[in-house]
Parts: C-alpha cells; sequence; structure tokens
C-alpha cells in the first residue's frame, strides 16, 4: 500500500510523480534544475509541486547533489535602500520568485562598509551556498575576483569596469537591461519632439547603468555642451539636488532625460517648485517604467521600461542555469561566458 505522505505528514517525492504522470526520476531532476527535462514535464510536476505543497528534504538532497539550495544575493549598497527604492523591491521579489520556484532559497548580504568585504567573503568560503548573484557593483569591486578565487559560480548584474577584465573580457558572467540602447530611444523621443537644449541627469557614474545611459544620451547628441551633463545619485532627493543645478547652470533647458525614475520624481518636484510646465515648458523622460513612481507624478512620468521583476527572474534564473553548468563540467573556464540582455522599451505617458 501506497501513501501521498511521509509519516512526518509531508507529501512525496512519489506522489509527485504519480499526481504529474512522470517518473520519480523526472521529478527529482526537475526539483533539482537539472537539464534533459521536456517543458511539458517540467510544467506539470511544478504544477503538482505547489499543488501538493511538496517541500524537498534538504538533508537528503544534499548528501546526493552536495548542494545547499541556497543563493548569496549580495548588494552593494546600504540596506534601507530595498525599503526607500521601489526598483530594488520591484528586482528582489524577482529573485526570490524563480529561486523559489527552481527549490532554491536567497540569502540577503549587504556591502556597506569596507570591512564587509572580508565578512562576506568568509560567509562564501564555508561552502553554505551554492552561487551568488552580485548587484550594484562599483567600479573595481572586488567581489567578481573574490567568488572566481572561490571558484563560486556567479553572475554579475549589470557589466562594468572589472580590474583584470581588459585582459580577459569574458571571465565574468552578466545580466543586464539594453540600458544604452534605452537611454538613446529615450533621447531621440526628446529630439524628435523638436526640443533644442536637451539635458541629462545620470546616476551615480561609478556603476555602469548609469555610465551606458549616459553614453545612449551621447550616441544621438555626442556635441552636449558640459552643463547638459548633470550627475545624481539614483535617488530622488539626488535627482532634485542635480534638477536644481542643471537649471542653475543653463536656465534654457527645454527637455531632460533622467537615468532613474526615482531621480525624475525629484526632479519633476523641482520644476513645479520653479514654476516650469511639464512638458509644455520641459519635456522630461525617466528610465525603470516603475508603476508605483511613473504613474503617480504630476504629470505622469514617461519612461523607459526595463521590468526590475523580470529582469530578477533573469538573474536567478542564469545563475542557476550557471551552477548546473558547472556542477556538469560544461562552464569550465576558459570557455567564454556570454552575457544576457534584456530589451527595453520606452513608454509614453503625459510628461513628454
Amino acid at each position: 500500500m501506497t501513501t501521498d505522505r511521509s509519516a512526518a505528514g509531508r507529501p512525496t517525492l512519489e506522489a509527485v510523480a504519480r499526481r504529474a504522470g512522470v517518473s520519480r526520476s523526472t521529478v527529482s531532476r526537475v526539483i533539482n534544475g537539472q537539464p534533459a527535462v521536456s517543458p511539458d514535464a517540467v510544467r506539470r510536476v511544478r504544477e503538482v509541486v505547489s499543488e501538493l505543497g511538496y517541500v524537498p528534504n534538504q538533508n537528503a538532497r544534499s548528501l546526493v547533489t552536495r548542494r545547499s539550495d541556497t543563493v548569496a544575493v549580495v548588494i552593494t549598497e546600504p540596506q534601507h535602500r530595498l525599503f526607500v527604492d521601489p526598483y530594488f523591491s520591484l528586482q528582489q521579489h524577482g529573485i526570490r520568485r524563480e529561486l523559489v520556484e527552481r527549490g532554491s532559497y536567497p540569502v540577503l548580504l549587504f556591502i556597506e562598509e569596507p570591512e564587509d568585504y572580508a565578512r562576506v567573503e568568509d560567509f562564501l568560503s564555508r561552502g553554505s551556498v551554492d552561487g551568488a548573484l552580485l548587484l550594484s557593483l562599483r567600479a573595481d569591486d572586488p567581489l567578481p575576483d573574490m567568488t572566481d578565487r572561490l571558484a563560486l559560480p556567479a553572475v554579475c548584474v549589470g557589466r562594468r569596469p572589472l580590474s583584470g577584465q581588459a585582459e580577459r573580457p569574458d571571465r565574468y558572467l552578466y545580466v543586464n537591461s539594453d540600458n544604452r540602447g534605452g537611454a538613446r530611444e529615450a533621447v531621440r523621443h526628446l529630439v524628435g519632439l523638436g526640443r533644442r537644449a536637451v539635458a541629462t541627469i545620470t546616476g551615480a557614474m561609478e556603476q555602469t547603468a548609469a555610465v551606458d545611459r549616459l553614453r545612449g544620451y551621447r550616441d544621438v547628441l555626442p556635441d552636449a555642451a558640459p552643463e547638459m551633463v548633470v550627475e545624481g545619485d539614483f535617488t530622488e532627493a539626488g535627482g532634485a539636488a542635480a534638477m536644481r543645478r542643471l537649471l542653475e547652470r543653463n536656465p534654457e533647458v527645454d527637455a531632460v532625460f533622467v537615468a532613474s525614475d526615482l531621480m525624475a520624481a525629484g526632479a519633476l518636484r523641482v520644476l513645479r517648485e520653479r514654476g516650469r510646465r511639464v512638458p509644455e515648458d520641459v519635456a522630461v523622460v525617466g528610465f525603470d517604467d516603475i508603476p508605483a513612481i511613473a504613474e503617480a507624478t504630476d504629470p505622469p512620468l514617461s519612461t523607459v521600461n526595463q521590468d526590475a521583476e523580470e529582469l530578477g527572474r533573469l538573474m536567478a534564473r542564469t545563475l542557476l542555469d550557471h551552477i548546473a553548468d558547472c556542477a556538469a563540467g560544461e562552464a569550465v573556464d576558459p570557455a567564454p561566458l556570454a552575457p544576457v540582455i534584456m530589451p527595453t522599451r520606452l513608454v509614453l505617458r503625459a510628461s513628454a
């Protein structure tokens, strides 16, 4: 006589296999994220796992797979940014959903001070995670070299200048949005509206998302004067401060491409305070397309959509596939590690 539940009252692997109409080994491969399973079988198994509330026995799995089913999400940002910046919240939601659906769980680690790097390296070196997602990296950030030294599969979020990367540009796997292409489309739209003094507020230039979005601006306006470019910091307050500086430098500005929605919200507030009508006097385009911001600003914000939640899922999916490839010996150095780029699109609302 068979039962759908273990002695502890949990649904069993056999129960999932029977309900999904597949073998026990197929269920095991799906749960462990292994290849050679048809998309239809993966879908049926995941549906049954969700329906029955099946939870794998982690101790038994670890003995067989030598995996912890845990992924480190290392963020080079102050912890409070996750609560004040909706972009990070959406991104983290996408990461967690993808990991959990494939039987893994995230552990959040924050780099806020220089001494945090040693603490993070100590944790990663213990073998308690299968891989790492590296977010908000700065120029010459030691995290990619650290994971390389530890032989820990890792995915960087965003292209960036890396120490030693000129010698091996394919050494690090990264996932990114098409920041340059999205910025280019936004600035072309502003120019197409007939605006003659198109400025930009960049993000912090130590991050390549900011660098690439500025490059997209310069692709369209290579001769833009230096005073038309003001650096922000990806925060609302930083966007407001940058907008004030921009108006002081060039009162004739009639359009602004802002490198994030959060900064654009600050810029719109300053324009309103200064009596500048949007879009009649100054057209504004942001970047991110976060509904909580873009649909709530006055006027609603035209912006570049990069789907933060889907980007989070893509990050996690890429890392789990990379972990599986490494375990199978298919991603051994010096094989090239191709980046994964997610397309962007311009979403027009009332601000431009």
